[in-house]
């Protein structure tokens, strides 16, 4: 009950926050609009050049940004929690690089000139794919060092992949269309986009929460989880799972776009506490106001705009040597 009525008010602080950061991130563009009138115009119907804008350009860059925030953060709060590593990041699974490797190959082939599906189904197949080189390299009885040691093999072999195929180029524009891609970006995505990724984050998702339990009691150690009932076999290869959809469902639709995961939780520590059944649902709610936010200040910054990838980056990397530092000094 303690837990419940600290977590409350956080919980609906973010989603007061990012209803806020939805309607600024509406309300930004090269071109000034009437927002109220053209969301209410959109909802009657009626078809006039600020609804079409509104609704069909800046609400699908949003709703992507807030989706792949909140699914990174998810998945970043239950990786920490099931490697008991604050420094954990579901990139270390491999499925990022993995995905981002699928899409690559995509638009070396020039795939994408198919359909706009192809692009984001590349990513997918490719997340999938690195789940299936883990079961096999880990096993389904490795343990958790197996395991991150088979994501980081699978990690390290698709960096080397991607690294060959833009090595291998066919010309100057496709590489500039790859790097561009993998710098991360949710512009210039339609409601398409969002529908067919939706489904993988949603399903993602409910698995990471249905497994809330057992990373509270995996907390106190694998022994106790397993004197308690739990399977500590079938629950890792469940979380897993759940992590893949997430991260390689938003990597298919966004590109590479890293440190969400990292810096989320810490952020909601101080906050909700360090249960993972708490820290959840407040990561994922903070994941998408971050990246809702990131995206609406590379649309604000005046030139050439930043990749979304670029700006969390740079948010990220200085916030992970701090926590480096920070875990150094406190183990020493």
């Amino acid at each position: 009950m303690r837990t419940a009525l600290r977590i409350l008010p956080v919980l609906m602080a973010l989603l007061v926050l990012l209803a806020a950061v939805l309607l600024w991130a509406l309300d930004q563009g090269p071109m000034e609009l009437p927002l109220w009138q053209a969301l209410a115009a959109g909802l009657r119907g009626e078809q006039s050049l600020a609804s079409i804008i509104v609704w069909e350009v800046r609400l699908p860059r949003a709703l992507l940004a807030m989706l792949v925030g909140a699914a990174l953060g998810l998945a970043g709060a239950a990786m920490q929690g099931f490697l008991r590593n604050p420094l954990a990041d579901p990139g270390i699974l491999g499925v990022s690089g993995s995905a981002a490797l699928g899409a690559v190959l995509v638009l070396y082939f020039g795939l994408s000139h198919v359909g706009w599906y192809v692009l984001p189904l590349g990513g997918l197949l490719g997340a999938l794919v690195s789940v299936l080189l883990i079961l096999l390299l880990a096993g389904r009885g490795g343990s958790d060092i197996a395991l991150v040691l088979a994501g980081l093999a699978v990690s390290s072999f698709a960096a080397a992949l991607i690294a060959l195929t833009l090595n291998l180029a066919k010309s100057p524009y496709a590489m500039s269309e790859m790097v561009h891609w993998m710098l991360g970006s949710v512009a210039n995505r339609s409601m398409l986009h969002v529908q067919m990724v939706w489904p993988f984050l949603l399903l993602g998702s409910v698995m990471l929460l249905v497994g809330w339990r057992y990373l509270d009691v995996l907390t106190l150690g694998n022994e106790t989880a397993h004197a308690m009932g739990y399977d500590p076999q079938r629950w890792r290869w469940w979380l897993v799972c759940g992590i893949a959809l997430c991260v390689g469902a938003a990597v298919s639709v966004s590109g590479a776009i890293g440190f969400v995961g990292l810096m989320v939780p810490h952020l909601m520590r101080p906050l909700v506490g360090f249960r993972p059944g708490a820290l959840m649902p407040a990561s994922a709610l903070a994941g998408a106001v971050l990246l809702l936010l990131a995206d609406v200040l590379v649309q604000a910054l005046p030139g050439k705009p930043l990749q979304l990838g670029v700006v969390t980056a740079l948010l990220g990397a200085p916030f992970f040597f701090y926590l480096i530092i920070h875990h150094r000094r406190h183990f020493s």
